[in-house]
């Protein structure tokens, strides 16, 4: 079997986490979704995305550690969103 980055444990966790916070953020505020909503969904998502990107350049070091970089710059978006939707008490604990 060929393996790709959708065998990843890194990208397993990171998809996961992407899918529950679509699920939690979906009882967000009607008047998030333009805001909260989506940057918590994109920034999470994006890890996954830049992952997968990094992925199929690992074969040219530069542009493979720029986009573990991006992803890793994503999460940490990811948490200050996390935070935020903690300090509005739209969720009840950090994930």
């Amino acid at each position: 079997m060929k393996q790709n980055f959708k065998s990843l444990t890194v990208y397993k966790k990171a998809f996961a986490l992407a899918m529950e916070i679509f699920e939690m953020s979906k009882g967000f505020p009607k008047d998030e979704m333009f805001g909260l909503t989506m940057q918590i969904r994109k920034a999470s998502r994006s890890v996954c995305a830049n992952l997968g990107e990094g992925y199929r350049k690992r074969q040219y070091e530069a542009h493979f550690i720029s986009k573990v970089s991006d992803a890793d710059m994503e999460n940490s978006e990811t948490q200050v969103w996390l935070d935020f939707a903690l300090a509005c008490k739209y969720i009840s604990k950090a994930l």
